[in-house]
C-alpha cells in the first residue's frame, strides 16, 4: 500500500485499499491500519464515505469466509454449534457466522438474512384462541437464548423487526430475507418441529394443572413473566412445613383461614362456585402482611411485589392478571392503595372480580377479543374492612371478612424470612392430592359443610364461599399438616354476614332514620332552613324530592327502597295503592311519602327467604 500521506480524497476510497486491508490476517495489524486510514480520511474530509465502504467490505468479507467454510459443512443444513440439532434449510448458508442466501453476487448486502444463528424450535397452539405462537432460538455472543412470539410476528416484514427489542439482529433491510429463511426452515422441518398445545391461563386445563404438568405449555402475557416465574419450588419443603405447623399450633384464625383460602382457590371451579374475596383487616402492625405472605408461599415466592400485587394498576391490567392466574389465588396488599379510577367505582370492580368475567372489548381489527375469565379466590388486606369501601349488598355478600387481632406472630420477621426462603411446595402437593381424591369425593365434603352452614339469617353466596374454604381446610388438615387444627364452624361463622346487615333496602331504611334524627330542624315548620317534611307521632311525612336526595346521598335507590318498604307495610299507601299520599302541611296539600319510623312497632315484616330452597350450583 502506498504511503498514507500520498493518498488523496479519491484514492483513499479505491477498492484496492480495502482489498489490501482485509487481506491482512493479523487482526491487530489490520485494526491499526484501519484507524490510521480513518484519521487520513478525516483530514481529507471524506471520513463518512470511508466508513460506509469499510462497513460494506467488512460484510462482504464475512460472507466470503462463510462460503470458504462451505466445503466442510453439510449442504442444505444448518451448521450451528451448540445444543440444538441441525435442521434442513434449503438454499441457505447457516453457520455461526450468520445466515446468507446462496448467490454468486458477493457484494449484495441484502442477501444477508441475519448476522447470527437463529432457528424455529416449536409451534404452540393456544387452547383458548386457537392462535399459534412459535418458539425461536438464537445465538448471540456465544450464548443461546429462547423466545416465544406470535406466529404472525415472523410472517410479516414489518412485525419481525420488533424482535430486535429481544436481542435478535434484524432491521427493516434484512427483515424480508429473515422472514423467508424462517418460513423455509419451518416448512422443511415440519416433522421435526412439534406442535404443542399451550395455554395463556394457569390452573386446570384439560385435566392438567399448569404450571406443574408439562403436557400443556404456558404462553401467557409477557407483562407477567416475573409473576409466572415466581410460581416455583424453592428451598426445603420440610422447613416450610414444620414452621407452618408451629404457627398453626397457636390456633390463630387469621393463620388457619388465610392458608385454607389460598389452597381453596383451585377448588372454586370444580365445586361450581363463583370467585369470592377473603379480606383480612385490622390495625397496623398486627401481622396482616406476613399472613398474606404465608398464604402466597403455598404457591409462589411471597417476597414483596413478586406474587403479591396491589390495586394501583388499571382495571384492564388486573383483569388480564386474573385471567392468567385463572384458578390460582390473586393476592393484593393494602386496600387503601386502590387507584383513584378504581375507587370511583369500587363496588363495580368488586362485582367484576367476583363475577369471574372481564368486559368485552374489540381488537385492532374491530373483532371481539377473547373475554378474560377466572374462577379463584381473591385475598386482600387493609386497616379497614373491605366492606367499608362498598355499600351495595350484592358486593358485600361476595366478601368473607376476617379480623386480624394484635400480635398474630411471636416473631413475625422470623416467619417472613423462613417463608421467603422456602416456598412453592405445598401448592403442588395439594394439586396431587386433589387429583387423587377426585371431584366427587371433594363435593361430598363440601355438601356436608353446606348443611352445617345452612342458616336463613346468613347469605347463601357467602355460605357457599365459606364451604369451599372449609373443604380445603379439611383436606390440608388430613393430608398435609395432619395436626387437627381445623377451623371450627363457630370460628368460620364470624366471616359471614347476616341478611339484615347486607340488605341494601334494610340499610337504606336505617340510613333514612339516622338522617331524620340528625336533621329535626328540617321537619320543624318554624325553623329557618330547607324543609324535608314533617314528623307526626310514629310517622315521617317526607317530600318525594327530599327522599330522592337522601337515598342518593347514601348510594341507595329510592325506587327499590319504596317498593321494599311498601311490601313490609313500612309505607302508608296513598290513593290507588301509590307510595305517595297527600298530606296537609302548613294548610297546603302536599304530596309526601308516609314512612313508619319504627319498623318493629305493629307492622309485619315479610321474609322473602321463606320460599328459597338452598341449592348448590353443581346440583
Amino acid at each position: 500500500m502506498r504511503p498514507l500521506e500520498q493518498l488523496d480524497k479519491d484514492t483513499i476510497l479505491d477498492e484496492e485499499i480495502f482489498i489490501e486491508v482485509y487481506e491482512i490476517t493479523d487482526k491487530v495489524e489490520r485494526e491499526r491500519l484501519i484507524q490510521a486510514l480513518e484519521v487520513r480520511a478525516d483530514n481529507l474530509g471524506v471520513k463518512t464515505f470511508f466508513n460506509r465502504l469499510k462497513r460494506a467490505y467488512a460484510g462482504v468479507e464475512k460472507e466470503i469466509n462463510a462460503r470458504k467454510a462451505l466445503p466442510s459443512l453439510m449442504e442444505n443444513w444448518t451448521n450451528f454449534t451448540g445444543k440444538y440439532d441441525n435442521m434442513q434449510c434449503g438454499g441457505w448458508i447457516a453457520t455461526d457466522g450468520g445466515i446468507f442466501f446462496k448467490t454468486n453476487k458477493l457484494n449484495e448486502m441484502e442477501q444477508i438474512a441475519c448476522y447470527h444463528p437463529i432457528l424455529p424450535l416449536e409451534r404452540m397452539k393456544n387452547l383458548e384462541t386457537g392462535e399459534e405462537q412459535i418458539k425461536l432460538a438464537y445465538k448471540r455472543n456465544g450464548q443461546w437464548f429462547e423466545i416465544v412470539t406470535p406466529k404472525t410476528t415472523i410472517t410479516s416484514n414489518a412485525k419481525i423487526v420488533g424482535l430486535s427489542s429481544q436481542g435478535v439482529s434484524v432491521t427493516s433491510e434484512t427483515a424480508r430475507l429473515l422472514v423467508k429463511y424462517l418460513a423455509d426452515v419451518e416448512n422443511a422441518n415440519e416433522d421435526y418441529i412439534t406442535v404443542q398445545i399451550s395455554s395463556s391461563k394457569l390452573g386446570w386445563r384439560n385435566g392438567c394443572f399448569l404450571p406443574y404438568d408439562n403436557a400443556i405449555l404456558f404462553d401467557g402475557d409477557l407483562r407477567f413473566k416475573s409473576l409466572y416465574d415466581s410460581i416455583q419450588e424453592h428451598g426445603i419443603y420440610d422447613i416450610w412445613l414444620e414452621h407452618v405447623k408451629e404457627l398453626r399450633s397457636s390456633n390463630r384464625l387469621e393463620i388457619k383461614f388465610l392458608l385454607a383460602a389460598s389452597f381453596s382457590s383451585i377448588l372454586v371451579s370444580m365445586l361450581g362456585a363463583l370467585p369470592f374475596i377473603v379480606d383480612l383487616w385490622g390495625e397496623t402492625e398486627g401481622g396482616k402482611t406476613v399472613t398474606e405472605m404465608l398464604a402466597a408461599s403455598v404457591w409462589a415466592n411471597p417476597s414483596e411485589s413478586v406474587y403479591i400485587g396491589d390495586f394501583k394498576s388499571t382495571e384492564v391490567v388486573l383483569e388480564v392478571k386474573a385471567d392468567m392466574l385463572n384458578h390460582l389465588p390473586m393476592i393484593f396488599d393494602d386496600t387503601s392503595k386502590v387507584s383513584a379510577k378504581i375507587r370511583e367505582n369500587f363496588e363495580g370492580f368488586v362485582y367484576d372480580l367476583c363475577s369471574g368475567k372481564g368486559k368485552s372489548r374489540s381488537n385492532r381489527e374491530l373483532g371481539v377479543r377473547r373475554e378474560n375469565t377466572w374462577k379463584n379466590v381473591i385475598i386482600t388486606n387493609g386497616e379497614r374492612p373491605l366492606q367499608a369501601y362498598v355499600t351495595q349488598g350484592g358486593a358485600i355478600n361476595r366478601i368473607l371478612e376476617v379480623e386480624c387481632h394484635e400480635k398474630v406472630y411471636e416473631d413475625a420477621p422470623k416467619t417472613a424470612d423462613i417463608i421467603k426462603a422456602n416456598y412453592g411446595f405445598a401448592g403442588k402437593r395439594f394439586v396431587e392430592i386433589v387429583k387423587e381424591m377426585g371431584v366427587d369425593s371433594i363435593k361430598i365434603i363440601q355438601k356436608n359443610f353446606l348443611k352445617s352452614l345452612a342458616n336463613d339469617e346468613k347469605m347463601q353466596k357467602q355460605s357457599i364461599a365459606l364451604s369451599v374454604v372449609l373443604t380445603a381446610d379439611k383436606i390440608i388438615n388430613d393430608h398435609i399438616f395432619q395436626d387437627d387444627r381445623l377451623i371450627t364452624l363457630e370460628e368460620a361463622s364470624t366471616a359471614l354476614i347476616d341478611r339484615t346487615e347486607v340488605s341494601d333496602n334494610e340499610r337504606c331504611y336505617e340510613f333514612i332514620q339516622d338522617k331524620i334524627a340528625m336533621n329535626y330542624s328540617r321537619f320543624d315548620a318554624t325553623a329557618m332552613c330547607e324543609k324535608w317534611g314533617i314528623l307526626e307521632e310514629d310517622f315521617a311525612y317526607i317530600f318525594p324530592q327530599a327522599l330522592d336526595e337522601i337515598c342518593k346521598s347514601g348510594g341507595f335507590s329510592r325506587k327499590s327502597f319504596t317498593s321494599w318498604a311498601s311490601k313490609r307495610n313500612l309505607i302508608v299507601s296513598g290513593a290507588n295503592g301509590k307510595t305517595a299520599m297527600v298530606k296537609k302541611i302548613a294548610g297546603k296539600s302536599t304530596r309526601c311519602i308516609c314512612l313508619k319510623r319504627d319498623k318493629n312497632d305493629g307492622f309485619e315484616e315479610i321474609d322473602e327467604t321463606d320460599n328459597i330452597q338452598f341449592k348448590l350450583p353443581f346440583d
